[in-house]
């Protein structure tokens, strides 16, 4: 975990919408998938709105693990999803 953030900080009202990162890595890409799938569903963070779920969601989604996504994967899905929703 990589961050500026310590207990008891307080996130000013206009912060920078990454406040920390967390990185995995492993011998292979599932094992980096299977670290990073434990670090997130370890990870706490209250009083602010974070992204935790939809990278929980991506870890999970069968052609971002299987690999050989684009630059464009994340905005392709979100596009896709958003459009389901109506």
């Amino acid at each position: 975990m990589d961050s500026h953030v310590y207990h008891g900080y307080t996130v000013p009202p206009f912060y920078d919408s990454m406040v920390g990162k967390v990185i995995a890595y492993g011998a292979s890409r599932e094992q980096a998938i299977r670290r990073m799938r434990v670090a997130l569903s370890e990870m706490v963070v209250e009083g602010i709105r974070t992204n935790l779920p939809l990278h929980q969601e991506l870890l999970n989604d069968a052609r971002f693990v299987r690999g050989g996504v684009s630059i464009h994967y994340l905005e392709n899905k979100l596009i896709e999803e958003q459009r389901g929703a109506r």
